[in-house]
């Protein structure tokens, strides 16, 4: 693989850090006060209630709608979980997978809204590529520990 500046394992450190950017940005800018209060899933439950599909109304209601807070803690602190690991590169793939599924639940969610959907698409395809070719080989703990060669 030819690259400019940058060999591709670096490249793709660059991608990974970026998405990590990302994460820690979506954790950064939520109003912490109203999110573990409810504000989050409050909202989320509305969405899910007039889902188009049933699965969803469903699944919303028997996982997350008993467990409001709990929920919001743990998609608060998963997004910055994930933002920390990949900007260190640490447990790198399970972040992206872990990250893939944030964006695939979310994107199933508010599947009639396409305008909440170019970010989640972008990340969630950031994530498969970064999966598949292995992003943790450069500038990572991962790499210098060893794991996951």
């Amino acid at each position: 693989m030819h690259t400019i500046w940058l060999t591709g394992a670096e490249w793709l450190a660059v991608l990974r850090i970026g998405l990590g950017l990302w994460w820690l940005e979506s954790w950064r800018h939520k109003d912490k006060k109203s999110w573990f209060a409810g504000g989050g899933i409050t909202w989320a439950a509305g969405v899910a209630a007039e889902h188009r599909w049933s699965v969803v109304r469903t699944g919303f209601d028997r996982v997350v709608a008993p467990r409001p807070r709990l929920m919001a803690y743990l998609v608060a602190y998963a997004e910055l979980a994930l933002g920390l690991g990949l900007i260190v590169g640490l447990l790198t793939p399970i972040a992206l997978v872990a990250g893939l599924l944030l964006n695939l639940v979310y994107l199933v969610l508010m599947i009639h809204d396409w305008a909440e959907q170019g970010q989640n698409l972008m990340m969630a395809l950031v994530s498969a590529v970064g999966f598949f070719a292995m992003c943790w080989q450069g500038w990572s703990l991962d790499g210098v520990l060893g794991w996951f060669a």
